[in-house]
């Protein structure tokens, strides 16, 4: 079975794609939501989208969220392990930053010397 650390790195848009679940979405609001979280960084395409949550759905790091509501469009929902997945990748990306603050404001300390 899966380690958990087995699905990371995460790709940034895998990552935003996650974030956006942090509520019951289809999958025209996941790319609506992905495009506004990240101030515009980030924009999908239906088919990078739906290539995208079919691999999630098969890892069960989402789910359909079986919601009714007369359309024909699918919900997806973050799973335990989708969530587990999602807050080690944040703690990852939180650990890059903090170990090369330091570096990088030497950088840019040299950048002000010339």
């Amino acid at each position: 079975m899966k380690k958990i650390e087995d699905f990371l790195p995460l790709s940034q848009a895998t990552y935003y794609i996650l974030l956006s679940l942090r509520e019951v979405r289809h999958g025209y609001a996941i790319m609506q939501d992905v495009e506004e979280i990240s101030h515009g960084e980030v924009t999908m395409g239906p088919g990078t989208l739906y290539g995208a949550l079919g691999k999630l759905e098969k890892q069960m790091i989402i789910t359909n969220a079986n919601i009714d509501v007369g359309d024909r469009r699918k919900y997806y929902k973050l799973t335990s392990l989708g969530k587990e997945v999602l807050q080690l990748e944040y703690k990852r990306l939180q650990s890059l930053v903090k170990n090369a603050e330091n570096f990088i404001k030497e950088l840019e300390g040299e950048d002000n010397d010339n």
